[in-house]
């Protein structure tokens, strides 16, 4: 039966080879200053030396002016003033050139000057968005419950974590308390250090993201041995100490992509229900492929076959650790 989830994980691990949360998508972000002027940061990926060729469509009238780059570790920053006159966005539709010849994602946030945003995801079926000006709480919530959803169905570290703890402690009752726990834990420090009341360096937390993930991978060796160990004793314990670490790492994304000034509360409790809905969502599958597993498979496996989804995520874990603190 648990090949069933070794092929889950292989399946996660073919379509983000090694690279859990570093594979990040550009970020156009356009800040309204004044009537018809913008400022805006566009942020591009790096592969090694080379800058991923995306390039901004403006809408008719807008005029880039005073452009400045910069390169930091994985990215290059373009920072520039937009002109649009008295028009303004409003109405007009913003492109992204090239984007439809890649697998890639550009996330795309306009702030407006009343403090309210729109906040989109661009992908190669649909490279453009037309702006559609202040928006409602509700429109943003939804925009932020989505960004959230496919946040963490990207996250492969935080889904292999869960993996683990669900391995470990099977279905039932034991179970919903421990991804409970795990989901109170991760959603408080996603809002204190999402908000500014706790400032950790991302580097550090991304390392020991991994290390959790090594940790669960051993408690996973020790039960198939018949040697259960902390998790498998007090599981909620487990996952809620790691779930203040890991909503750290929540965290990191969304300060990357901003929150609207106008609706923080509901664009912070959209983006956590959302990853609540994927991480459920990655749950009941693990679930449903378990339980097809025991109407499928009636023979004995042999003991080794019960310990390789534990060394594989062990392993991969330990080259995360291992690469993330080499380029810290």
């Amino acid at each position: 039966m648990r090949w069933l989830i070794l092929a889950i994980f292989g399946v996660f691990n073919l379509a983000h080879p090694l690279e859990a949360h570093e594979s990040r998508p550009a970020f156009l972000d356009v800040r309204e200053l004044a009537a018809g002027q913008y400022e805006v940061v566009w942020k591009r990926p790096m592969r090694g030396e080379y800058v991923i060729g995306f390039a901004v469509d403006w809408p008719d009238g807008c005029v880039p002016k005073a452009n400045s780059e910069q390169q930091v570790p994985g990215a290059s920053i373009t920072k520039m003033l937009l002109e649009c006159g008295k028009s303004g966005l409003i109405g007009g539709t913003i492109s992204i050139e090239r984007l439809a010849e890649t697998s890639a994602e550009v996330l795309v946030r306009v702030e407006f000057g009343d403090g309210t945003s729109q906040t989109q995801i661009l992908r190669p079926a649909s490279p453009s968005m037309v702006v559609e000006g202040p928006r409602s709480a509700f429109a943003v919530g939804a925009e932020y419950l989505l960004l959230g959803f496919n946040h963490i169905l990207a996250g492969i570290d935080h889904l292999v974590f869960v993996l683990g703890l669900t391995l470990i402690v099977g279905g039932g009752w034991r179970l919903v308390k421990t991804i409970s726990a795990f989901t109170l834990a991760h959603s408080f420090t996603l809002a204190l250090s999402t908000l500014g009341v706790v400032r950790v360096s991302q580097a550090p937390v991304e390392a020991a993201i991994a290390l959790s993930i090594v940790f669960l991978a051993r408690e996973l060796v020790s039960v198939r041995e018949g040697r259960p160990g902390l998790t498998s004793h007090a599981p909620w314990l487990v996952a809620f100490v790691f779930g203040l670490l890991h909503g750290l790492g929540f965290a990191g994304a969304l300060r990357e992509i901003g929150l609207p000034r106008g609706d923080i509360p509901m664009a912070l409790l959209a983006f956590n229900l959302g990853v609540e809905a994927g991480q459920l969502a990655f749950v009941a599958m693990v679930l449903m492929v378990l339980a097809a597993g025991k109407r499928l498979l009636y023979a004995a496996l042999p003991r080794w076959v019960e310990l390789v989804p534990a060394y594989s995520i062990g392993t991969v874990a330990a080259y995360w650790t291992l690469e993330r603190i080499l380029a810290a």
